[in-house]
């Protein structure tokens, strides 16, 4: 049921799937102004949360160069804290979008239901390039239709992958304990996916 609810995992819940939840829920945003709707509404039609494999870093904020990167790019880090996956987390999202193929094994290995909807986030991006959107329900600003545009383009992407592997490329680089470059390049190509998935379900 809406809202169309994105889940981003990583390992530690203060790097990689942190930047991706607040860069997608930026890009939803950017998208409603380019509407002209409020993007004050964006919580109603898109819920993106993280969680990361391990509870080191549980209550921690986000790491500091992965929120300068958030902050830069016109995201808020506002109430983030970093938590460890739990399966009503995975139950609950209709998207699972990992850092690895290793979390996405992760994911799956926790919920095997999930398989149809969870993905590295390298690979839904290239995933998506494929999908057909004209064949998806109508586009509108409202709960209803984002919830069941996203479902539909969840399952296109799934049709789309044929059993194929991911692609080694399709990982995110660990960023934690480098240098702003590195996280900056990390939020580059999060960006390559979380901007298509936004334009999809709001063109």
């Amino acid at each position: 049921m809406p809202p169309f609810t994105v889940l981003h995992v990583c390992m530690g819940n203060i790097c990689r799937s942190p930047m991706a939840e607040r860069l997608l829920a930026l890009a939803v945003r950017e998208r409603l102004a380019r509407r002209e709707v409020d993007p004050g509404r964006a919580d109603e039609l898109l819920h993106s949360h993280s969680a990361g494999t391990g509870g080191w870093h549980a209550g921690e904020e986000m790491n500091p160069p992965a929120a300068r990167q958030v902050t830069t790019r016109g995201g808020s880090v506002d109430g983030f804290a970093a938590r460890k996956l739990r399966s009503d987390h995975i139950d609950a999202a209709d998207l699972v979008l990992t850092a690895t193929a290793d979390q996405q094994e992760y994911v799956v290995a926790l919920r095997p239901d999930a398989e149809a909807r969870t993905f590295v986030l390298g690979e839904f991006g290239r995933l998506l390039a494929g999908v057909e959107t004209a064949g998806l329900p109508p586009a509108e600003a409202t709960p209803e239709a984002v919830y069941a545009r996203g479902v539909a383009l969840v399952e296109a992407a799934h049709a789309a992958r044929h059993g194929a592997t991911v692609l080694p490329t399709d990982d995110l680089d660990d960023p934690w304990g480098r240098g702003d470059q590195c996280f900056g390049r990390v939020a580059d190509e999060i960006e390559e996916t979380v901007h298509p998935l936004a334009t999809a379900l709001l063109p």
